[in-house]
């Protein structure tokens, strides 16, 4: 991981949803993309590179499709009072992006984290490793939907960190594909889109339910904003390694790239390890 990098969930095992927040350290620079057609999302805009705020305070992940997004507001809360954000006449205003996954239909739909959970989340953030799988935003997380109700799987949430001298590049993912995640060596079925199958899925709703891959690509690397959106693109491409298909029209894929600038290195550099890490943590998600 990062250094200063602090990632907490909130799980709620039983209705089977959740968040995750990574909180980011002071002056942590930040740019995003948004692919596939269903995303849900906030505050994503201020991520362009041509937008005033250069910096970001937190991420946040989460279930409960839109409904989840407001667990932000207890994030941006918790930032508050550790005075952090963006300064302003009126105070400082905490820059939170937040990410949803549908999963009100695995579980108690009801149950959408809010407010009080994001900032659970935050209370129990930690530098360093932390869990995976089916835990924070990755509890109702499911893949494979594209075959049918009968074929999908669990999902989760993973990580994956790559050391390259002095640079590091950690990605962690959200994987609620509507498609299926390809393990190292495996190729995509043929034909790429199984038209019973797919179109069944389509027809009975199930597509529609929503699906999605999110996630952050943090690197220690020293970049501007628009060399964060580069690398966010890198974390696509990570995407389109290991889930087929990827992007549909029911996934709302997002990534968000942040760069806490310790040390010099190449955009190029950095999008390249953020392909393979993204790739990689998607995997790590996915119980074998």
């Amino acid at each position: 991981m990062i250094d200063g990098v602090r990632v907490g969930h909130w799980s709620d095992v039983h209705a089977r949803t959740g968040c995750t927040v990574v909180l980011l350290p002071e002056g942590t620079v930040a740019s995003g993309e948004v692919r596939g057609g269903a995303p849900a999302t906030r505050e994503f805009a201020l991520l362009e590179p041509s937008k005033l705020v250069q910096r970001i305070d937190a991420v946040v992940l989460t279930g409960g499709s839109a409904f989840g997004l407001a667990s932000a507001d207890g994030v941006m809360r918790f930032c508050e009072a550790e005075g952090r954000g963006y300064p302003t006449a009126g105070g400082v205003v905490p820059i939170v992006v937040a990410m949803g996954v549908f999963d009100l239909a695995v579980g108690d739909g009801s149950v959408r984290p809010g407010p009080e959970e994001g900032m659970a989340a935050c209370r129990g953030a930690t530098e360093g490793r932390f869990r995976t799988g089916a835990v924070g935003a990755g509890t109702g997380a499911t893949i494979d939907k594209w075959r049918g109700p009968e074929n999908r799987r669990p999902g989760g949430i993973g990580t994956h960190t790559i050391v390259d001298g002095e640079l590091v590049v950690t990605a962690i993912a959200v994987v609620n594909a509507f498609g299926i995640v390809l393990m190292r060596g495996e190729e995509p079925p043929t034909p790429a889109w199984p038209a019973d199958e797919a179109e069944a899925a389509f027809r009975t709703g199930e597509a529609d339910a929503g699906n999605t891959v999110v996630g952050v690509v943090l690197t220690n690397a020293r970049l501007t904003k628009a060399d964060c959106f580069v690398v966010a693109q890198g974390g696509h491409d990570g995407i389109a390694r290991c889930v087929h298909p990827p992007h549909t029209s029911v996934d709302g894929d997002a990534i968000v790239a942040a760069a806490t600038g310790a040390v010099d290195a190449r955009v190029d550099r950095v999008r390249a390890q953020a392909v393979s890490a993204f790739a990689s943590a998607i995997r790590d998600a996915v119980p074998l």
